[in-house]
């Protein structure tokens, strides 16, 4: 083998000696990939936390003699075309006739000082139940004998 000529010597042993370098842009592609994964394999929910309830408080003894809130209805139904009505009162045992009669059944069962004994509280919620042919006069005068009566929770609902 025959010797190289000087001047390629010199030309090599002038150049820089050639450093290692890293492709970043690869780097970057692969910590992007990586991001992207564990992003999308992630479950995102909402730690657990804690609510503020107000519970009743349990008694020991219930009183058995307390009477459920369930509202008093009363449905009224106008009858021919003269002035004639029916009136019929949830759960009670004799009907009353008349609107006056209404009012007294109602001003009887309500519970104040000088009624001892009465089922409902002033507040009790009375629902007045007009039928579909019932006309309005019928229907407010049983409106009319709950307010009389001192209740003061009466509306009007479809029955």
């Amino acid at each position: 083998m025959p010797a190289p000529p000087d001047n390629e010597v010199g030309r090599a042993a002038a150049r820089p000696p050639t450093r290692l370098s890293f492709n970043l842009t690869a780097m970057i592609d692969v910590v992007f990939l990586l991001l992207i994964y564990f992003l999308v394999a992630t479950d995102f929910k909402l730690g657990e936390e804690i609510y503020r309830l107000d519970l009743p408080r349990r008694s020991l003894r219930a009183d058995p003699f307390e009477l459920p809130r369930d509202p008093l209805r009363i449905a009224v139904a106008s009858t021919g075309s003269g002035a004639g009505y029916l009136i019929r009162v949830e759960g009670a045992a004799a009907q009353p006739a008349s609107f006056q009669e209404l009012f007294e059944f109602l001003a009887q069962n309500q519970q104040s000082a000088a009624a001892v004994g009465g089922l409902f509280e002033p507040d009790h919620p009375i629902i007045i139940e007009p039928g579909p042919a019932t006309r309005w006069e019928h229907a407010i005068e049983a409106f009319n004998a709950a307010v009389r009566a001192r209740y003061s929770n009466v509306k009007f609902g479809g029955g």
